[in-house]
C-alpha cells in the first residue's frame, strides 16, 4: 500500500462522504488490494463478476482493526474501488489475474499520525474484507455447495482440472480490516460461512477464529441432532462419524433433520386442528 497525491477528482469523491469539505492537506489516502480471483488457502476464489459487484458495494464502507466492530476502531473509509486485470498473469484456474483495488482516506490528526507512519513503512499492510455472498459454486460440477453440495473437494484434481469453490452472487459488503495474517496470499481475505436460512443462504466473510468457532458449533448441533434422530446408535459411533465429516456435509445433515422436524410439526398441527374440528387426518392429502 502506498500513499499518493490527491487530485481534485479524488478530493471530490471523498467530500461526497463527508459532512463538510476537506482539502488535500487535511487528508491522507492510500490504495488497498482488497481481494482477487486467485484461489485462496481455503480453496475458494471470487468470480470476476463478484469482484465487479464488490467494487460498487465497498464504496463508503469503513476500515477497522481485526474485524472489531466497535465504533472507536474506525480508522478509514473507502471512497472509490476499481477492478484491475493483468492479462499477462494467470491464476491457478486459468483466468487473467484480477484484483479489487480500494482507495481509502483518513483525516490527518494527532491520533492517527502513528498509523499513517506504519502504513507508509509497510507495517500495516495486510487487509481482510467482510462481505456476504449467496452461492459457493463447485468449479468441477457447477453445483452450489451452499444449498445442494457435492462430493468434489477443493484442492483436488479431477480429470486434470483443479477443484475450487467460486464465490458468486455478492449482495453486501461490510468493512475491511487491517489484520496480521491474511488467508489470501496477495490480498488477505479471511472468512467464515454460515447459513441464514431459506434460499437466501449467506456467507459472511470474517476471521479465521470465527471459522473455527462456527465449525465447532455446527459439529455440536449436528451431533446432538443425529443422536436424537437415532437414539439406538451408541454416542461414540455418532461422534466418530460426525468427526470425519466436512463443514458442508455436517451442515447438509443438520438442514435435512430440521426440515424433517418442521414437516412433522406441521403434520401434528394439522392433526390437532382436524381433531378440534371433528375431522380426521384421512381428509388430508399431501
Amino acid at each position: 500500500m502506498d500513499s499518493f497525491t490527491l487530485n481534485e477528482r479524488e478530493i471530490e469523491k471523498i467530500n461526497r462522504l463527508t459532512r463538510r469539505r476537506f482539502n488535500a492537506d487535511e487528508l491522507y489516502a492510500f490504495p488497498i488490494i482488497l481481494c482477487d480471483n486467485e484461489i485462496d488457502r481455503d480453496g475458494e476464489r471470487f468470480s470476476i463478476a463478484s469482484l465487479n459487484a464488490l467494487a460498487k458495494l465497498f464504496v463508503g464502507k469503513t476500515g477497522i482493526f481485526d474485524h472489531n466492530l466497535k465504533g472507536q476502531n474506525q480508522t478509514a473509509r473507502i471512497y472509490d474501488a476499481r477492478v484491475v486485470t493483468d492479462s499477462q498473469s494467470k491464476t491457478a484456474s486459468g483466468e487473467n489475474y484480477t484484483t479489487l483495488v480500494g482507495y481509502a482516506y483518513m483525516v490527518r490528526t494527532d491520533k492517527n499520525a502513528d498509523l499513517i507512519k506504519e502504513i507508509e513503512a509497510g507495517i500495516k499492510k495486510e487487509v481482510s474484507v467482510s462481505c456476504a455472498v449467496k452461492k459457493r459454486i463447485c468449479s468441477i460440477c457447477g453445483r452450489d455447495k451452499q444449498s445442494k453440495g457435492c462430493s468434489h473437494q477443493p484442492g483436488r484434481v479431477y480429470n486434470s482440472k483443479l477443484c475450487s469453490i467460486i464465490l458468486e452472487d455478492v449482495y453486501d459488503a461490510y468493512e475491511f480490516s487491517f489484520v496480521a495474517v491474511p488467508a489470501q496470499p496477495k490480498a488477505g481475505v479471511t472468512k467464515t460461512y454460515g447459513r441464514s436460512g431459506g434460499n437466501n443462504a449467506a456467507m459472511i466473510l470474517k476471521t479465521d477464529e470465527a471459522v473455527r468457532a462456527l465449525s465447532e458449533r455446527i459439529k455440536r448441533e449436528t451431533t446432538a441432532a443425529v443422536m436424537m434422530e437415532m437414539p439406538a446408535v451408541p454416542k461414540t459411533v455418532i461422534l466418530k462419524f460426525c468427526e470425519k465429516l466436512s463443514y458442508e456435509e455436517l451442515e447438509e445433515i443438520l438442514c435435512e433433520i430440521k426440515k424433517k422436524r418442521r414437516k412433522v410439526t406441521f403434520l401434528d398441527d394439522i392433526v390437532k386442528s382436524d381433531n378440534q374440528s371433528g375431522n380426521t387426518t384421512e381428509n388430508f392429502k399431501m
